[in-house]
């Protein structure tokens, strides 16, 4: 029997989501073999967003983490997590729910991003109103160019405003690379290290301030291997916990393994080379184009795909019969694993439990 294979299938209604939990733990293993020490590793939760993976994680000594809404920062919180970065700027009614979020959790220490002097004085002000002092990370913008600040001088005095503010605890830098990833791991290096040398110039210009030496968070899946060799920055690969065959394909480098497929079921024939499964595009992320899913166990070409149905051409029909149960790989774990509200856990080719997805949801109690 294939790894992939459910011996209970039939209890499990399609499409669905599969959870391979041994193979979550093994992948777990394998990211802490990439890097000198388990504490300079900060996954991003947004692959998995499951309290249970979080705490397989901190089961393996794994205790920081990133996340990119409140609720997978309060999912962190709820599985105990010790320190959790929220990626992203909080602004407006985010802002408020960012210390309502600090002061419900008081077990994990809560830090977010800030790239401008205006945020910076609204969190301040509220930060003050509440009677908190608030981490932060100023956010460093390499070349993504979607959020954050050059590393040049302008950076620099805004890291120094923020020293400056009261209730404001400015820990370091947080610097998002994802428009780096070239599958030639030469290419990829260069860039990410020219991407990066600026980083490293407005450490040195920060120090020499008097300032104490900031942290930096750096990269996410493609450029993990490299920030990993450096000295003392924090990395935040995500996607290793359950891998996809988008990241598979390009990052050859990467030995992870499929940890979680999409099930799926032949539903109809159309003609002697056609079948539909169940598969439409409110079940897989779709945000890119075909294939977004590959079948371990049914070769073809996906010809169509709507909202419900997926269609396929293959040798021959006949193969397949109306009923088949299809296990898929998806392009983009990371989106697809945001349509389900569960996912079934496997383990030894059985069902075994479900894990609710708990962080799909904007909103979980804050």
């Amino acid at each position: 029997m294939n790894w992939f294979e459910l011996r209970n299938a039939a209890q499990v209604d399609s499409p669905a989501l599969i959870v391979y939990k041994d193979r979550v733990v093994e992948n777990i293993n394998t990211v802490k073999t990439m890097i000198d020490h388990v504490s300079r590793l900060r996954p991003h939760v947004k692959t998995n967003k499951m309290t249970e993976v979080v705490q397989l994680m901190m089961d393996a000594g794994i205790h920081k983490f990133k996340c990119a809404t409140i609720a997978e920062a309060e999912m962190t919180g709820i599985a105990g997590a010790a320190d959790v970065l929220l990626a992203y700027q909080p602004v407006g009614p985010k802002a408020v729910r960012f210390m309502e979020l600090i002061q419900k959790y008081p077990g994990t220490q809560f830090s977010c991003l800030l790239d401008n002097h205006a945020s910076a004085k609204e969190l301040q002000a509220l930060a003050k109103q509440n009677g908190r002092h608030v981490q932060v990370y100023m956010d460093i913008n390499v070349g993504m160019n979607r959020t954050g600040i050059k590393p040049d001088n302008t950076a620099l005095a805004l890291y120094q405003y923020l020293h400056s503010l009261e209730n404001l605890l400015p820990a370091g830098f947080h610097v998002y690379d994802g428009h780096i990833h070239d599958t030639d791991m030469a290419i990829r290096k260069q860039q990410c290290d020219q991407a990066y040398e600026p980083v490293v110039n407005l450490v040195a210009d920060v120090v020499a301030t008097g300032l104490p030496v900031p942290a930096v968070i750096a990269g996410g899946t493609p450029t993990f291997p490299i920030h990993a060799q450096r000295r003392r920055e924090e990395c935040s690969p995500g996607t290793f916990v359950f891998w996809d065959f988008g990241y598979a394909r390009n990052l050859p480098e990467q030995k992870f393994q499929y940890a979680a497929l999409v099930l799926s079921r032949v539903i109809s024939h159309i003609d002697d080379q056609l079948i539909c499964l169940d598969l439409g595009h409110k079940s897989v992320a779709a945000e890119n184009p075909q294939p977004r899913v590959e079948f371990l166990n049914i070769p073809g070409t996906i010809v169509s795909q709507s909202e419900e149905h997926l269609v396929m051409k293959v040798d021959a029909a006949a193969q397949y019969p109306v009923g088949t149960v299809a296990y898929g790989v998806p392009l983009h774990i990371c989106p697809t694993v945001a349509l389900y509200e569960k996912a079934y856990v496997a383990e030894n080719n059985d069902v075994i439990a479900t894990w609710q997805v708990i962080a799909r949801d904007r909103q979980i109690i804050v």
